[in-house]
């Protein structure tokens, strides 16, 4: 469902896949060949939510914040992710179940675990690989992770174009 919110309504690339499911309110741009799964909530009601291209926001995640949200290109964002952060880089995956608190900053090429929860207002370098409750850097990312991360985005972008060829998705 798409609902307009202060004037504002979600402005889709045509190349994109957002589940009949999902649920987008007010100033949401979603870049190409980027997918939002079933059960997802972007909610922008106290600022924007940008998404770049070849994203992918899974099964029952949620968008949210108090301030402008900006996710970059080639993201995963896992089953069950709460994401209150300001920027998310380029070619970040955030493990299921994780959750992101305010204020949040995180660069590209990042991984964060599975089940994490980061701390409001936590500033994550480039090529971080971070773990935990609360979240702490553990190491610069694997070459290994860093190739699991853009892979997991590409086959999400596989994934969008099939079930836009279904037709009866949009």
């Amino acid at each position: 469902m798409i609902k307009k919110y202060n004037g504002k309504i979600a402005r889709i690339h045509d190349t994109a896949f957002i589940s009949e499911f999902a649920y987008l309110i007010g100033d949401i741009e979603i870049g190409a060949n980027s997918s939002i799964w079933p059960g997802v909530i972007l909610r922008a009601d106290s600022g924007r939510i940008i998404i770049g291209e070849n994203t992918n926001i899974q099964d029952n995640s949620i968008v949210h914040g108090d301030e402008d949200v900006r996710i970059g290109d080639g993201v995963t964002m896992g089953h069950l992710v709460m994401c209150h952060a300001n920027i998310i880089g380029d070619n970040v995956l955030l493990g299921n179940a994780s959750v992101i608190n305010d204020g949040v900053e995180i660069g590209s090429n990042c991984l964060v675990g599975a089940s994490s929860t980061v701390v409001p207002n936590m500033v994550i370098p480039d090529f971080s690989f971070v773990l935990g409750t609360p979240a702490r850097i553990k190491s610069k990312i694997s070459d290994n992770h860093l190739d699991m991360v853009k892979q997991n985005a590409l086959s999400y972008v596989r994934r969008t174009k099939s079930y836009k060829k279904q037709g009866g998705f949009e």
